[in-house]
């Protein structure tokens, strides 16, 4: 590497943002996205995104780079993020990867081929899903690969049908794409994870909701179903926003989607620990260490 390449990861509501601009501001770096919900304009408060005064005049890459009425694309988030890790270092700079999104952040540094879509699996998948229900097709995925299973959202019915997809296209586990042995596209990356316990984390989400809500999360729904929200497949599943969907339609109480949000994002933490805890490159920072400190001397070494 001309210049070195850090990736920030690990659970929700762990610090990965600050953690990043400190860093960045230490060595001159410039940051990449890798949460794959802050690549959608508007979704500033549900998503917890950096302010422009909280990025300190840090470079941010990939934010608001697509409306919420448009999908996500695992395969064009790798493109464009190789191709601003080419630009900084083309610029002399570091680079740092944040985010909580590990399918993302693999898809940067890993060897990653992205299956085709088969029209006719998908087509038949998603008659499935009418037919039988997400919950069916979800029951499905953990018989032919639990490893997969553990680390997507039961909910999250596109995802589910997209890995089933892959497994009948491929013959291959869904769960072949989860960080073990792997290729690297840039093996001298310095990998750190921010590991909070169970229980410290618990209150953070709940400040962190209760916060959101306080900002006018509410508000910025609202705003966004003016923008599209409902047409695109991707944005309106995020943590929070669909729970506030509900309540808007309503369908549930404002109690129950707040409370409804704090477990989602518990739900959700539990999976991103699944994911990271595969990859052995991470070397994992304890809520009780200095963790500037810790990621500078592993930058140093």
């Amino acid at each position: 590497m001309s210049a070195p390449l850090i990736i920030i990861c690990g659970a929700t509501a762990t610090g990965k943002s600050s953690l990043a601009i400190k860093v960045a501001l230490e060595i001159g770096a410039e940051i990449i996205n890798a949460d794959s919900m802050q690549l959608y304009r508007g979704m500033d408060i549900g998503t917890a995104k950096v302010s422009l005064e909280e990025r300190q005049g840090v470079p941010h890459h990939l934010l608001d780079i697509l409306e919420v009425s448009q999908t996500a694309s695992v395969a064009a988030y790798q493109e464009m993020a190789r191709h601003k890790i080419s630009e900084i270092w083309g610029r002399g700079y570091p680079a740092i990867i944040v985010g909580g999104t590990g399918l993302y952040i693999k898809s940067i540094v890993d060897e990653m081929n992205f299956p085709d879509t088969d029209p006719a699996i998908r087509a038949r998948l998603e008659s499935d899903a009418e037919s039988f229900g997400a919950a069916a097709l979800f029951a499905r995925l953990k018989e032919v690969d639990p490893e997969a299973a553990a680390t997507i959202d039961s909910a999250n019915i596109r995802r589910v049908i997209r890995a089933l997809e892959v497994i009948e296209a491929t013959g291959k586990p869904y769960s072949a794409n989860l960080p073990e042995d792997v290729s690297s596209r840039y093996p001298d990356a310095i990998h750190i994870g921010l590991e909070v316990s169970r229980e410290a984390l618990a209150p953070r989400i709940q400040s962190r909701v209760d916060k959101m809500w306080e900002l006018g999360f509410v508000s910025e729904v609202k705003k966004l179903l003016g923008q599209g929200l409902l047409e695109g497949a991707t944005a309106q599943k995020a943590i929070g926003y669909s729970q506030i969907i509900s309540l808007l339609n309503g369908e549930i109480a404002e109690a129950e989607a707040r409370e409804s949000t704090v477990t989602a994002t518990r739900q959700y933490v539990r999976r991103q620990e699944t994911w990271f805890k595969r990859d052995s490159r991470i070397t994992w920072l304890t809520e009780d260490q200095p963790h500037l400190q810790k990621v500078l001397e592993r930058i140093n070494s």
